[in-house]
């Protein structure tokens, strides 16, 4: 009697094992799955283009996009984001261009700069982060009133001019946004904003 109570123990302390080590395997799987849809669908890996959001940026330098930053928030002040240069794609149906830019100005703003300081609503803006002068306000010498879903958008490299002070590249709008630009890929950190030390810094060598 008693070896056959013995023999059950055993039988269901092994049930109890082989299920924890199923459900361990369940979660682990589960784990692995999450982890890949949240890269490959939440994230997007591309290289920038040119050298207009230097020193935060430089030519060719690799980012992670998060392209469902904006799902329920709007983009926000003084974010890097990745847009398309035009809302449809070609003919052939090709991609269009990544562009990158920092946010100034939001929607039903109105944006202005005057004396190399950027005006929203008619009071200067403190911005973050710290750029080398600008000298050029292009359209922006006169005020520009953002439609509800136009952003206002400037280099970082404040002395290039394509950006929405340009005539021909103007505001972009909500839908040519693809996401924001989180993490700079080698070496991985995040992308905030230049400040006065990065300009005194070199060019990073192209390896």
């Amino acid at each position: 009697m008693n070896l056959n109570f013995e023999e059950e123990i055993k039988k269901n302390n092994r049930k109890r094992i082989i299920k924890e080590c199923l459900i361990w395997l369940i979660e682990i799987i589960a784990v692995i799955v999450a982890a890949y849809l949240i890269i490959n669908v939440c994230f997007r890996r591309t290289s920038t283009i040119g050298s207009a959001m230097e020193p935060t940026l430089y030519n060719g330098e690799e980012v992670i996009l998060n392209t469902k930053a904006y799902m329920i928030f709007s983009p926000g002040r003084e974010d890097v984001v990745a847009f398309f240069d035009k809302e449809d794609a070609d003919s052939d149906g090709e991609e269009p261009l990544l562009t990158f830019r920092r946010v100034i100005g939001l929607p039903g703003e109105k944006v202005q700069i005057k004396e190399g300081k950027v005006l929203i609503n008619g009071k200067e803006l403190k911005e973050k982060y710290t750029y080398l002068p600008m000298d050029a306000a292009g359209i922006a010498e006169q005020e520009i009133m953002l439609g509800e879903d136009e952003y206002f958008v400037l280099c970082d490299s404040r002395v290039d001019t394509n950006d929405s002070r340009n005539a021909a590249f103007g505001n972009i709008k909500s839908s040519q946004i693809v996401g924001r630009v989180s993490f700079k890929y080698k070496p991985f950190s995040r992308v905030t904003g230049p400040d006065s030390k990065a300009y005194e810094t070199e060019k990073p060598k192209e390896k």
